[in-house]
């Protein structure tokens, strides 16, 4: 990793000083801040092979620092440093994408691996693992049709319109159609528009001036210029609120910013990818949503089969988690069960590949043997599919014992909703009620 650019972050002078001069006998360039906000300023205006942060730093702690630094490029490699880490801290910041997490004093003997390592990684390996970020894992002839047409529109400029139900992969199907683009390189900046209330909203869009509003310590760039020359994901848009709406459709026409409490616009280069998992349509003619933006941004429109729709996908995907988890987990589960795998295609899957992805990694976690068994899988009772959810038939009971068995089966599966119990059964609220009290009375008379 001989001349490569690296950003120290380190709040102790001694630290910054000993590490920064190890890099730099090695060979590297090495670029230095204090804290967290500098820092990150520093990787939205220039690029770095590496960066490596203290844990505790002022304002923003370095897990922090990490998942903003991520959001922005998720191919830098982020290595986080202290001395008196918790386990937690340490598996939230490899959940997050953490290169490594190192304890401190770090040697020259620790930096020469580390430099090694990631030598390695950054030469041989990096074009397979950049490919595998955006490799969208099926083999349905629909979506395999909609990632050819992304791959075909992705060097254009137009807008993106992705609908689908939540769990669908919309986001990285937004992040497959920017790897695909010329922007690949550039930041890819995404915003969830149902995370943030009307107020900081446009602030996070857009930025603002320093004494622009109470709070306003400090000047701050907006998420489209962060994006700028690169691509900026608008995740539920259909959550937004018709005030920032008409300023949205105002950066589409003209290509500009205004920051809240500036003086005057910014032009920004940004490709604009919307997403949403509402009726758009049902927005529209509410008068929520507005119908020149709509159009603005629906000039490519992609629809994201749901799950239930891609049942073919579901065996490579679990095996894919499999995988995946093992390595994340340290485990060797070797796949599923034929009972898991009947199962799993059976479910009706509402919560889609990110239902499935969950269900997995808890079973991985669970899992005692080499094969994840029905004990392992934990599903709640109304995702089951219907054979799966049998009571068992005791042929030495009576009729009159075999109907209450069902009626509380019934019962059990609704959680108590009468309504929805008799509905199953067939039979009239009335009907359940008088059944219960009949049930009632011989308990209270035994």
């Amino acid at each position: 990793m001989r001349g490569k650019k690296i950003l120290l972050v380190e709040n102790d002078s001694q630290d910054r000083s000993t590490i920064s001069e190890i890099f730099i006998e090695s060979g590297h360039c090495v670029s230095i801040a204090d804290d967290a906000l500098s820092a990150f300023e520093k990787i939205v205006r220039d690029n770095y092979d590496l960066v490596i942060a203290e844990l505790n730093l002022p304002q923003m702690n370095g897990i922090d620092l990490l998942k903003r630094i991520k959001e922005v490029n998720e191919s830098i490699p982020v290595i986080l440093i202290s001395a008196n880490p918790r386990v937690k801290e340490a598996v939230e910041a490899m959940k997050m994408g953490a290169y490594d997490f190192i304890l401190k004093p770090l040697t020259v003997e620790i930096i020469e691996i580390v430099i090694s390592q990631i030598s390695d990684s950054l030469t041989v390996g990096d074009k397979d693992r950049s490919e595998a970020r955006f490799t969208i894992i099926t083999r349905d002839r629909e979506m395999n049709r909609l990632l050819k047409e992304a791959r075909d529109i992705a060097k254009s400029q137009a807008s993106v319109f992705i609908q689908g139900e939540s769990g669908t992969g919309k986001e990285l199907f937004a992040r497959y159609i920017h790897h695909h683009s010329d922007r690949r390189g550039r930041p890819f900046v995404p915003i969830n528009c149902s995370a943030l209330p009307e107020t900081l909203l446009e602030s996070e869009l857009f930025g603002h001036e320093k004494g622009s509003f109470t709070g306003a310590l400090t000047r701050k760039k907006g998420k489209f210029e962060i994006a700028n020359h690169g691509t900026i994901l608008l995740d539920e848009i259909s959550e937004m609120d018709i005030q920032p709406q008409s300023k949205l459709l105002r950066v589409l026409q003209e290509r500009e910013i205004d920051r809240i409490g500036g003086i005057s616009p910014v032009p920004v280069d940004v490709r604009i990818i919307a997403t949403t998992n509402g009726d758009i349509e049902e927005l529209l003619k509410d008068g929520k949503f507005r119908e020149d933006l709509y159009y603005r941004l629906n000039v490519i429109l992609f629809h994201l089969p749901p799950l239930r729709e891609r049942k073919d996908d579901i065996p490579l995907l679990a095996n894919y988690f499999i995988e995946k988890y093992n390595r994340i987990d340290k485990r060797n589960v070797r796949g599923l069960t034929e009972e898991v795998m009947q199962l799993l295609m059976q479910m009706p899957w509402k919560g889609n590949i990110r239902e499935l992805e969950n269900i997995i990694e808890r079973a991985v976690l669970r899992c005692k043997g080499e094969l994840i068994d029905q004990k392992d899988i934990s599903i709640s009772e109304k995702d089951r599919p219907a054979e799966d959810r049998r009571f068992t038939f005791v042929p030495t009971v009576s009729l009159k014992e075999m109907e209450k068995k069902v009626i509380y089966h019934a019962l059990d599966q609704t959680n108590g909703n009468r309504t929805h119990a008799a509905e199953i059964l067939g039979i009239s609220v009335r009907t359940l009620r008088n059944k219960l009290n009949e049930y009632r009375k011989k308990m209270e008379a035994q």
